[in-house]
């Protein structure tokens, strides 16, 4: 099979908007700022970035964006829907313009049974040649992927990798345990980065990486380093922006926090909606915390 380049700490980026339009000057200066920090990877387009209200337009620019600000990192772009077709239609609009792999969710709202996600997911990796990275989030989708499923996705040759927000310490383990060689395993909740790194994960998508990149990349790197104690410094000193981000719906906390530091304009779009005041002041106090602002 193909083995995965994405370990280590990758973010999965925000989609910053400015009275209503997005703020693309923004956006590739959050880019930068994560170059700098030596962040191993970039994740736009996902649930982080609002991509299911973002246009195909504004989705094509934003990708070119990370591409050409990424310089040599890889990119790894969101194109999952609750439908076989609508989730080819974004691999073919996306495929042209620099990404290096696809993250695709589990269906949503469909509830399908692991033989269908089986036999969707086998036929998106048919769709395309790019590597193709599973994502297990049933608290959003309504629908756990087995690790009896995940394995036999990863015996296809360019399904690559599965970021896992399950929560289930048992169900990450078999994963990790009984992957084949290559198939890397990405925690998809910060919180669980040191933990499942500790197990044998191979890294983290990361939300708070927006916000503090260079000790996120600390982190991770520390772990892949075999430097637990060090490891441990940073995920103690990181645990209430890791809190911190999910104390209202994601991505409104994290924009919050990088608005209060100045990178951009607290905006989000419909449905979702900037954060309240107490929300705004906990996350620029946690910012403070870190020495941020």
């Amino acid at each position: 099979m193909n083995t995965s380049n994405f370990r280590g700490c990758g973010t999965a980026l925000i989609t910053p908007f400015r009275n209503g339009a997005v703020d693309y000057d923004a956006f590739a200066a959050l880019v930068d700022r994560q170059v700098a920090a030596g962040i191993d990877f970039l994740v736009p387009l996902g649930t982080t970035g609002e991509t299911p209200c973002l246009t195909d337009d504004e989705k094509i620019k934003l990708l070119r964006l990370t591409r050409e600000h990424a310089g040599g990192i890889p990119v790894m772009a969101g194109v999952g829907t609750n439908s076989l077709e609508h989730t080819i239609e974004n691999i073919k609009l996306l495929e042209p313009h620099g990404v290096d792999a696809f993250l695709v969710v589990v269906p949503y709202y469909n509830k399908p049974p692991q033989e269908g996600m089986y036999q969707y997911f086998k036929a998106v990796a048919e769709s395309t040649s790019k590597p193709i990275v599973l994502y297990n989030v049933p608290g959003r989708t309504g629908s756990n992927m087995t690790s009896e499923t995940t394995l036999r996705l990863a015996q296809i040759d360019n399904i690559i990798a599965i970021k896992e927000a399950s929560s289930n310490r048992g169900q990450i383990l078999e994963i990790i345990q009984g992957r084949p060689e290559g198939f890397a395993v990405l925690s998809g909740n910060d919180d669980e980065t040191f933990p499942l790194m500790k197990e044998g994960a191979d890294g983290i998508i990361s939300v708070a990486s927006n916000i503090d990149p260079a000790s996120c990349v600390k982190l991770a790197h520390a772990m892949m380093e075999g430097k637990v104690e060090k490891a441990a410094m940073y995920h103690e000193r990181l645990m209430p922006l890791f809190r911190n981000c999910f104390v209202e719906s994601n991505p409104i906390p994290a924009k919050a926090a990088l608005a209060a530091m100045g990178l951009i304009a607290n905006e989000c779009r419909l449905p979702l909606v900037p954060a309240q005041q107490k929300t705004y002041d906990l996350m620029v106090e946690t910012v403070k915390g870190l020495g941020l602002i």
